[in-house]
């Protein structure tokens, strides 16, 4: 759905209030400059509000499930609230588990654990490696790059058509690149995987604090996303969706919390009952409070309402795309074309320049942050700046000098809370980078560009 300039100027919203939006950085040129974190796909800032909700509830911290004590059932009532609100924000089925896990990888590590025997995997060669790689105790299909949507939903459809009908099939698929920040046919797709019998789970890392995502509406059977990437701090995540498979898999860890009874054999063994609801797969005490912060984030996005974040971050997505169109030296990486919707989340490379030079002269002269390499997305990567896919990488920039090309990039991403001042100073900074070069001294340490002393 397109939104014409006008109508877009009626919905933007305001930058939300995040930490570190008053955060000053030095400059390698002198002075000091407010800090422009443009590198939301790793970790987006946690909302003010979220901040705000976790500090008042800290004081009453307590052990959840299994306290008498007052600040224990209320944590516990927390806690249980806290995996009812992010149900509703993913609008999910009523028979369905919400799970909190450590991280989007930890969650689809999770589901890796429950799969049934003989499943088969198929998973696209563009996935971040969080879904990428852990289904290497299944049988795994792996899908070459498609170039447009169509051929995405197509290469599944031939890939299902060759499998065994009777067993087993999972299909894993991102809701928005990390690299890219394109837009998947996700809702194509799970209509493709339940046509030939597979399920389907959803990497909604870089959808979730974008997009509204709702399973019942794209028919997804789990979504997966982390609580860092969407305005919560703390080590959290969450698995959502179908019960089954995760009530009879062996909990994903063993211990306190995940059993209902425990008790000694005559033969010196013991044997275990365990839970049937989430409660199997979260054994030891639980990270309440980052549950609480992804709670606290889910309400806060769908009070400001995501027709006007999405609005706003058309917004910036514009400025940046027509900034760095006017920049003949860079070229953004893209998978299905100029036109294909995308969050904010745009990766590029810079003619003349090594990635780790050009980011490490962003942050050092002007205050910017992003990220340079490969980004946990190596074959993509590769396909994308034209080298073999199956070649073997390393996360960060390589030993590449100042000036020496890299086979790695640069991505900007930025969202809800990037004021419009931090992407127009981005794209100053590339198009004066580009034009002047440096105005400073850079050394590779530990293979990254560092400015010298």
């Amino acid at each position: 759905m397109s939104v014409s300039t006008a109508a877009a100027d009626q919905t933007v919203c305001a930058p939300l209030p995040v930490l570190g939006r008053d955060v000053t950085v030095p400059l390698v040129t002198g002075g000091e400059v407010t800090y422009a974190a443009l590198d939301y796909a790793a970790s987006a800032p946690a909302l003010q509000r979220v901040w705000d909700d976790v500090a008042a509830y800290a004081p009453y911290y307590g052990s959840v499930h299994r306290g008498a004590g007052y600040l224990s059932q209320l944590s516990t009532d927390l806690f249980e609230n806290a995996r009812r609100t992010v149900a509703e924000f993913l609008d999910c089925r009523e028979d369905d588990q919400v799970v909190f896990t450590r991280s989007t990888t930890d969650s689809l590590n999770l589901l890796a654990a429950t799969l049934p025997a003989d499943c088969q995997v198929f998973v696209f060669e563009t996935e971040h490696h969080a879904s990428l790689l852990p289904w290497q105790d299944a049988r795994v299909t792996y899908l070459d790059a498609p170039r447009t949507p169509r051929q995405a939903v197509a290469a599944l459809e031939r890939a299902l058509a060759d499998r065994d009908p009777h067993g087993p099939a999972l299909v894993c698929v991102t809701g928005a690149s990390n690299v890219t920040g394109e837009l998947w046919p996700v809702r194509e797709l799970a209509a493709a995987a339940h046509a030939h019998g597979a399920r389907i789970v959803l990497d909604a890392a870089q959808l979730a604090p974008h997009h509204p995502v709702s399973v019942r509406d794209l028919d997804v059977d789990w979504v997966a996303f982390s609580g860092h990437k969407l305005y919560a701090p703390f080590g959290s995540g969450v698995l959502a969706g179908r019960s089954d498979w995760l009530r009879v898999a062996e909990p994903y860890l063993a211990g306190g919390g995940a059993s209902r009874k425990v008790a000694r054999r005559a033969d010196g063994g013991v044997d275990v009952e365990w839970h049937e609801s989430a409660a199997r797969h979260e054994a030891g005490s639980p990270n309440v409070i980052g549950a609480y912060s992804i709670a606290s984030a889910c309400k806060a996005l769908t009070e400001e309402g995501f027709d006007r974040i999405v609005a706003r971050e058309r917004h910036l997505i514009r400025t940046v795309r027509e900034g760095l169109a006017e920049v003949p030296a860079v070229r953004v990486l893209s998978l299905f074309g100029e036109d294909a919707p995308r969050v904010g989340v745009i990766s590029f490379v810079v003619e003349g320049w090594n990635s780790s030079h050009f980011a490490a002269a962003l942050s050092a002269e002007y205050g910017i942050g992003v990220r340079d390499g490969l980004f946990c997305a190596h074959p993509l990567l590769r396909t994308l700046l034209g080298s073999d896919p199956q070649t073997q990488g390393e996360c960060g920039a390589p030993e590449a000098a100042p000036g020496e090309k890299s086979l790695n990039a640069i991505r900007v991403s930025f969202g809800a809370g990037t004021p419009d001042e931090h992407v127009e100073r981005f794209v100053r900074a590339v198009k004066e980078l580009v034009r002047d070069g440096a105005q400073w001294r850079y050394r590779t340490e530990g293979g990254r560009c560092v400015p010298a002393v």
